[in-house]
Order: C-alpha cells, then structure tokens, then sequence
C-alpha cells in the first residue's frame, strides 16, 4: 500500500474515535498499584484514556457502553497480570478487542505485568488453572472457551512490553513513549512527572471547556524555561479533540510569518493553502477560523504585531474558539484587550524543584542515599 494512501485510511479510521486508549486490566491485580499509575501517566501526558474495572460493572448497560468504549478507540492497552484469565469479563472483552483488531479497528498493545508471554500463549501456570476451572464451569459453552484460548494466542504472539525484572517507572515511562508513536501526530510529548503544574493545567482546562466565559484567549507569561510550552502542550493534548480545528505554532518567533500563516491554514483545513504575502494569508485565516471552532496555540511570541499577522481582530473567530499564547513579554497585550486571560508561569518552590531533580536524574521522587546534599545544592544553584 502507498504511503498517501495508508495516511488518507489511517486518519479516516481514527477521525472518529471517542477515546484514545482503552485501558483493559483485572483490577484485583493491579488497580491500586501499576495500572493506577500507568492510567495516571497517560492521563497527565493528555491520552483520552478509558480505564475499565471489572469490580464496578453491573448490568447489561455497562456492557454495552464497555463494547462501544473499545469499538472508539484507537488503541488497546491489555495489562495481563497472574489472575487476569480468571476473569470472564476479562476473556470476552479480550475477544473484542482482537475483533477490532482483526478489522482494522484499533492498535493493541499486550502488556505483561509479572506474568511470561508463553504463559498466556500457551495457557500454562496461572493461566492453565484458570482454564481447567472454565472448563468445569462452561462445559455447555466449550466455544467461549475456544475464542479465549485463541484470543490469548493470538495477542501474546503481538509486539508487546515485559516488565520482567524491570522498574515500574521505566516500565510506565517505555509504555506511554510506545503509545505517543502510535497516536494522532497532534500528540505532544510531555514530560511524566509534570511536577507543580497541574493546578494551572487544570485551571485552564476549566477555562477552555467553558463555554460562557467571554474570553477567547489566555496568555502564558513568564521567564524562558519556566515551563509555559510543556504546560501548552498538557492542555493542548487533552483538549484539542474537543474542537473542530486545531493548531499549535511553535518556536513562533524564530519562523517566518508566512510559514506560520501557511502551517495555520494546513492544520485547520487539512490541505495546502497557497500564500504570497502576509496580508494575504491575514484575509485567508480570516475566513478560516469564521465558522469552525478552533483551539489554537502560538508558542514563544514576542511581539503583538506577530500576533496581529495571524489574529487580526477577536470577533473572527467562531463561537467557543480559543487562543493560547506562551510568551516572556508580559506586556504582549494592553489592558484594552477585555476578552483575554493572564497565568504567570512561577519558577518551582525549592521542594518541587527537587522532586523534579530526582526524577529526572534517580527515577524516583527524592535522592538516593548519599546524594541529598548534592542535590539541594544544584537545586539551589538553578533557582
């Protein structure tokens, strides 16, 4: 198949998607321990996630609504773990799954949580004792039974990720990098500890999901490194499914006007617009932006006639669109402009700073022994 061709049916099939991840996993297993954090690593990345449970389900209406969750899904996250084939519930929504699959339909990802691959290939140690009591209990039903064993064949011989002797955050950290390759290109990589930013990520959440509130535009102000992109890309991932038209403008005052105008165009309409000059690409996003809820972000703006190249007035845009803008110029815009919001992005306190620190540098959420003082110095020394 042609690369154009594989692009025009991958996108078609995935517009339409409600979730992009469906979460699968035996709760009594691993709900309050690795699928809580790996669900709560997607969710802070912006990953639509659908997590199910298996310990909440009740009734045929939770069943309809747990087909029609893996049916709008663009992708599968099955956690396989010691007591996963006992469930029932579990098997059948496997079978889905792999039905979806086989059509087309979704992207799966097997995970196994401190369980060997051949085990559920093949049905043995755990799984095998799973079995022989399935086989007591529907022998009238030998052919759900049949599809679970396929199903679990079938999904162990997929490309999937071994925690083996591994560590859980890695582990966690190697998943949700494997599902941001798989997703809609929109997708933007944000660090996995978003340490001291999910207040302000949420505030402006609550702000973009408001219909009522007059302002169109928020800007992001602070020092350069502070952390007003990663944050752009946090709410601009969990929301941008939400709109009609999408765009986030990077690097915005190292590139070219006409680039910008040009790449604008591209993301809302999803064709190539051809443009000569500024003025021209003014009236063409004019007409652009007048009837389709938009979400927009312009990154790094420095100057408001910047800004005026691509929004020349507010009462362009459609009803419900929105602008954010990530700048160090806290002055971009006057206190004429009524129809716009201000966050100042703040340096992180010294704790905050450290838990970060650790993070990135041991993988976990405070210095190992013998490196604390070391680390409060570089600490100090960067704030």
């Amino acid at each position: 198949m042609a690369a154009g061709k594989y692009q025009e049916s991958y996108s078609s099939r995935f517009s339409y998607c409600k979730y992009q991840v469906f979460l699968s996993f035996r709760g009594e297993d691993t709900r309050k321990n690795f699928t809580d954090h790996l669900y709560k690593a997607l969710v802070d990345a912006g990953i639509h996630t659908f997590r199910d449970d298996d310990e909440i389900r009740r009734g045929k209406n939770i069943e309809l609504e747990l087909q029609e969750a893996i049916q709008q899904s663009k992708i599968a996250i099955i956690v396989f773990s010691k007591n996963y084939a006992w469930s029932r519930w579990c098997l059948d929504e496997l079978v889905k799954i792999m039905e979806c699959k086989r059509n087309g339909d979704c992207i799966v990802f097997p995970v196994f949580y401190h369980v060997d691959p051949s085990e559920v290939r093949n049905q043995t140690g755990s799984f095998a004792a799973a079995f022989v009591e399935h086989e007591k209990h529907y022998k009238e039903e030998m052919e759900w039974v049949n599809g679970w064993r396929i199903a679990l064949k079938e999904v162990a011989n997929l490309a999937g990720m071994d925690l083996g002797d591994g560590y859980e955050a890695q582990f966690v950290q190697s998943i949700l990098e494997n599902v941001s390759k798989n997703l809609d290109p929109k997708i933007f990589h944000v660090p996995l500890h978003f340490i001291g930013r999910g207040p302000l990520v949420q505030y402006i959440n609550s702000w973009l999901q408001d219909g009522t509130h007059g302002a169109a535009i928020a800007l992001l102000y602070g020092i350069g490194g502070v952390g007003k992109t990663a944050i752009a890309k946090s709410v601009f991932n969990q929301n941008y499914y939400k709109f009609e038209g999408k765009s986030f403008l990077s690097n915005f005052r190292s590139k070219d006007i006409v680039c910008l105008q040009r790449q604008l165009l591209f993301d809302i309409l999803n064709k190539t617009v051809e443009i000569n000059d500024p003025d021209e690409g003014i009236l063409k996003i004019k007409d652009a932006l007048c009837c389709r809820r938009t979400l927009i972000v312009l990154d790094d703006v420095d100057k408001r006639d910047e800004f005026n190249k691509i929004i020349v007035m507010q009462n362009w845009l459609c009803k419900g669109s929105k602008i954010i803008v990530t700048t160090r110029n806290k002055g971009l815009f006057s206190a004429n402009d009524i129809q716009w919001i201000r966050y100042k992005v703040e340096l992180l306190d010294d704790e905050k700073s450290l838990e970060l620190f650790s993070w990135n540098a041991f993988g976990q959420a405070n210095p190992v022994d013998g490196f604390v003082e070391d680390s409060w110095r570089i600490v100090h020394y960067c704030n």
